[in-house]
């Protein structure tokens, strides 16, 4: 497989697997047979209680990030023996909502994102009166500890864009499109914050109505027919990139288009050279990582990071890197 260029260091565990029955090294060999054998057909790796454990995310319908992230979290559910519940709301008081609910089921763990904050500060502070620990995922890295949580797992969004404003400068792009298709979410606009500090060129942000492919597609494709001066258009989500691709051909644009996130549309773009670069934050890591830790606190009273977040990402993709990862973006896990 292709070296990956790594913009950061990732600081993340591994998939842990734990034995828990004492025996010698020959039953030990045995034990981790039937193990490896039990996960591969999906049961339990461990005999530890079946908690439960809720995710409760932003995501809007049909989203196909989230469903990377889900599908990481159900794989390690599987894994750890865990009751894995997943639910999400694109409006922050009703994603809060989801979490308070969870909190009156008694759940044994919650994964929550902030991508609004605000809104969820005091469902996260009854999660915690409730003795509920919590891991934060994906956005709000900035608020996580201060909310209580006992780590966060994500790239951190300001790092992630400035490794794309330096990106744009190696490839000698001069003004840029941020296109933000969530208003609100804090997580998109330091994005953009981190283009803005290490692009050497201007950066213009470009709000759009993200529920409305045509929308989007419309705002983009206006933007570059009337100022040519653009060369690089960032989308904020794999979805959006094929929409902003198709809003060039329509201006008639020459920009190059990238985008943060990887899916299989994605991995097909980099290869034939539709897009330049992909911004990779590993959601199926990130879903994974959150049911594993939360596992590992319940076990073992673990918590990783050290106070700070666990780094998914970010990773540069290119061209060079697309073809070792289609079978991944095929199957739903990158």
């Amino acid at each position: 497989m292709a070296r990956f260029r790594t913009w950061v260091g990732i600081a993340l565990a591994g998939a842990l697997s734990v034995s828990l029955a004492g025996c010698s090294s020959t039953g030990g060999k045995r034990a981790e047979d039937a193990r490896k054998a039990a996960s591969a057909e999906g049961r339990a790796a461990v005999n530890t209680p079946r908690w439960t454990f809720a995710m409760i995310t932003h995501s809007g319908d049909g989203d196909t990030f989230w469903d990377i992230v889900q599908s990481g979290a159900e794989q390690a559910a599987v894994k750890d023996n865990i009751n894995f519940l997943y639910s999400h709301d694109d409006e922050a008081q009703q994603q809060a909502q989801l979490v308070n609910a969870a909190i009156d089921k008694k759940v044994d763990g919650i994964i929550v994102t902030l991508a609004k904050p605000d809104a969820m500060k005091s469902a996260l502070a009854r999660a915690h009166k409730a003795g509920i620990p919590v891991i934060t995922v994906n956005s709000g890295s900035e608020e996580s500890k201060e909310f209580g949580a006992l780590t966060h797992v994500g790239q951190d969004e300001t790092i992630a864009g400035e490794a794309v404003g330096e990106e744009l400068n190696g490839r000698g792009r001069k003004q840029a499109i941020c296109v933000l298709h969530e208003q609100g979410n804090v997580g998109h606009e330091q994005r953009c914050d981190g283009v803005e500090k290490t692009f050497d060129g201007k950066v213009q942000r470009l709000y759009v109505n993200g529920t409305s492919m045509p929308d989007v597609q419309s705002a983009i494709e206006a933007k570059l027919q009337t100022d040519k001066s653009v060369d690089a258009v960032v989308t904020l989500g794999a979805p959006y990139a094929d929409t902003a691709v198709k809003a060039k051909q329509g201006a008639g644009s020459k920009a190059e288009i990238d985008t943060f996130d990887l899916n299989a549309k994605v991995a097909a773009g980099l290869e034939d050279g539709t897009l330049g670069f992909a911004v990779d934050q590993q959601p199926y890591l990130q879903g994974y990582e959150a049911v594993d830790l939360l596992w590992l606190y319940k076990y073992n009273a673990d918590v990783l990071g050290g106070g700070r977040p666990v780094l998914t990402g970010p990773q540069i993709i290119t061209k060079d890197d697309a073809a070792a990862l289609a079978d991944y973006t095929k199957r739903g896990t990158r």
